[in-house]
């Protein structure tokens, strides 16, 4: 649970930097996360958070 918060955390931020120096406009960063929020409730949405989770456990060993 604190790594999906962790990494809510870090990618909102990154959006935030990026609708703000102009690479990203706000309609497209909407849709984006339209799109993540309904992903979030199909079947993919397991294996989606079993990668992140592999990662996340992989750069903390080093």
């Amino acid at each position: 649970m604190a790594v999906s918060i962790s990494a809510v955390v870090l990618l909102g931020i990154v959006v935030f930097v990026l609708i703000r120096g102009g690479s990203v406009r706000t309609w497209p960063a909407l849709a984006c996360a339209g799109f993540g929020f309904f992903l979030a409730s199909t079947g993919a949405a397991p294996v989606i958070t079993d990668a992140i989770s592999a990662v996340t456990g992989w750069i903390s060993s080093i």
